[in-house]
């Protein structure tokens, strides 16, 4: 926390924080929201829309901008994709935003109903320089997630969040009673967790494969840095992983 300290000033515009954070484990968003307004910078917190189940919003701790990517909700992994941006923001901000706003409200016979609330006109002015998109392809996800969450409900994403977030922490459980395989850090995790791997991560990776699991990545792969840490494996384990897939990736492993 002192690094940020000392990193944020009055010539920084915003404080970005990922939460979770690359290595699947949780910040402490509040302080650093704090150190952000403390020095008059935004605070925007990319988080995991399932991890709002159980963990505080972003809002409810002062961040200004919040983001996620919400192919989590119900959107099946296709070819590396479909993706679905989520941008959400304070009230004072609204105006600055890209795209088009969407509220609810009456029609004439008292019935709930969606409106355009508000739309940049310079999509239609100013075109090739406005700052916001002219179209977007988005919209059918944005549909499938909406679906995905109504179905759910409030008590849906809780069960969903804290089923990722039991699984998690079983299968950091029976990973690292393997002799060699060790949690890297500290600290409370979500859905994902990062393991140590004294051998090297090639030869679970391939073991893993062999029994039928594609795991990783191995952080390796993603840094040139000579001081990078070769031995780094990244897990995620959501609800869909059964306590039976999760002892047969151990035995594997084993």
């Amino acid at each position: 926390m002192n690094d940020v300290e000392n990193a944020v000033d009055d010539k920084t515009a915003c404080l970005i924080v990922q939460h979770p954070n690359f290595y699947g484990y949780l910040e402490n968003p509040k302080q650093l929201t704090e150190i952000a307004h403390r020095n008059g910078a935004l605070s925007v917190v990319s988080f995991d829309p399932l991890s709002l189940g159980i963990l505080e919003r972003p809002g409810d701790y002062g961040a200004d901008i919040a983001v996620a990517e919400g192919q989590c909700l119900g959107i099946p992994m296709q070819f590396g994709g479909p993706f679905l941006g989520i941008l959400s923001c304070r009230q004072e901000f609204v105006r600055k935003m890209p795209g088009r706003l969407i509220g609810q409200t009456t029609d004439r016979n008292g019935e709930r109903c969606f409106v355009l609330n508000l739309q940049a006109r310079e999509q239609h002015i100013r075109r090739g320089k406005a700052t916001s998109n002219i179209c977007t392809n988005q919209g059918l996800l944005a549909i499938r997630a909406t679906v995905y969450l109504s179905l759910l409900g409030p008590q849906g994403l809780k069960e969903v969040s804290e089923l990722c977030c039991q699984k998690a922490h079983y299968a950091a459980e029976k990973l690292t009673a393997i002799a060699g395989i060790e949690l890297a850090f500290d600290g409370p995790f979500f859905k994902e967790f990062t393991l140590r791997c004294s051998a090297g991560t090639q030869s679970v990776v391939e073991r893993a494969r062999q029994a039928g699991f594609e795991i990783g990545p191995e952080l390796s792969s993603l840094s040139e840095s000579e001081h990078q840490d070769n031995n780094l494996l990244l897990l995620a384990v959501t609800e869909k992983r059964s306590q039976a897939d999760i002892d047969r990736l151990a035995e594997a492993l084993s």
